[in-house]
Parts: C-alpha cells; sequence; structure tokens
C-alpha cells in the first residue's frame, strides 16, 4: 500500500540503484534499519582493526565512513554515522579506544568522530550530484572527505595542546595512510559503479 513515504537514501546513490526503496512507510522503515545496522556494524568492526598510536590509533573507519557516505546518500549516511555516535555516547564499546561515552567523544580525539559525521553528510550530498561516478572528481571528493575529519579532529585536539603538536599526532603519522586509504575508497566507489552499470546494462 503506498503511504507517500520518503525515503532516507536517494535513488541516485548506489545503494539506492542496488536496492531501490518503495513508496511504502513499513519498507522504508525496514530498509532504513537494515542499512543503519549493516554502516554501524562495519563502523565498529573498522575501528578495532587498528595499529596503535600514542594519541590517535591508526584505523580503517575514515575509509568506512566515506564508503557509508558516498554509497548511502546525506540522509542516510549521516543518520548512520549519527546512530554510530550515539551508540559510543550510551557506553557501547563501538569506538577505537578502550572506553566510550560522552566523556570520551568531549576529550582530546573526540572531534575526529564528530569529523565523521560532517564527512558522511558532505560526501553523500556530492554523491547525489554526480561526484561519485567519475574518476576525477571522486577523488576530489573522497581527498575532501579525509580533509573534514583531520580539520575537525585537530580542532578539538589544539584545544588541550598547541596545534603543530597536534599536527605531529594527530594528523601527520597518517598522511601515507590516509593516502591509501583515499586511492582505495576511489577504487572501490569505482568498481561498484561499473559492476552496477554491467547490471543495468543487462537487464
Amino acid at each position: 500500500m503506498s503511504t507517500g513515504a520518503t525515503s532516507l537514501s536517494s535513488p541516485s546513490t548506489l545503494v539506492g540503484l542496488i536496492w531501490p526503496s518503495r513508496d511504502d512507510a513499513r519498507f522504508a522503515a525496514l530498509r532504513a534499519i537494515v542499512l543503519m545496522a549493516v554502516g554501524t556494524a562495519l563502523l565498529t568492526l573498522s575501528a578495532k582493526v587498528q595499529v596503535p598510536l600514542p594519541y590517535v590509533p591508526m584505523t580503517l573507519q575514515t575509509l568506512v565512513v566515506l564508503i557509508i557516505g558516498a554509497s548511502y546518500g546525506w540522509r542516510l549516511g549521516g543518520a548512520t554515522v549519527g546512530l554510530y555516535l550515539l551508540q559510543g555516547a550510551m557506553g557501547l564499546p563501538v569506538f577505537a579506544g578502550p572506553t566510550a561515552g560522552i566523556g570520551y567523544m568531549m576529550g582530546p580525539t573526540g572531534g575526529f568522530l564528530f569529523g565523521f559525521l560532517a564527512a558522511a553528510i558532505v560526501m553523500g550530498f556530492m554523491a547525489e550530484r554526480g561526484w561519485d561516478r567519475s574518476l576525477l572528481r571522486v577523488i576530489v571528493m573522497m581527498s575532501l572527505g579525509h580533509a573534514l575529519v583531520f580539520a575537525f579532529g585537530l580542532a578539538q585536539l589544539s584545544l588541550v595542546m598547541p596545534f603543530a603538536k597536534a599536527w605531529t599526532v594527530g594528523a601527520a603519522p597518517f598522511i601515507a595512510a590516509t593516502l591509501v586509504k583515499t586511492a582505495l575508497a576511489v577504487a572501490l566507489m569505482q568498481a561498484a559503479w561499473a559492476v552496477t552499470r554491467r547490471g543495468e546494462d543487462a537487464r
């Protein structure tokens, strides 16, 4: 039965094309719940795959955040990362560190978490406008996403230490890995769209 419900994800996104929504409130809600559960699970798993460093651990989270935003769209991507942050705020062990809760999020490294939300929303907004479909644009898009995470992270980290030290401990050790993760995010999006286009052409 049609209810006029509005889907959280845009039909122009990767997920919107692979798993289209329907004009049915119950289906749209179930679809959103499933996708958000998958997204938060991937974020939690990626947080635990890490290289420990003195201040900020190196994880795969930024890669997953960018992919979620780009493939879900800004509404569903933002809601998914927002749910992940809510889980952490409630004390669930979803973050990279051994602790969670509001105190952890307000701590020196919490800015990176808020950067995840900003990056997911911006990635989704750009993806809905076709930035995820051409090689050059997706490179710019993913680079911007990582830059947003660093901007939020360094802003909060620099509240407790000089900016030069914040850069040294919160950005410099991650530059090489960020370049690799950006390239991987670009490759994954390009591959996903290539497969999706072949599927569409085969119909």
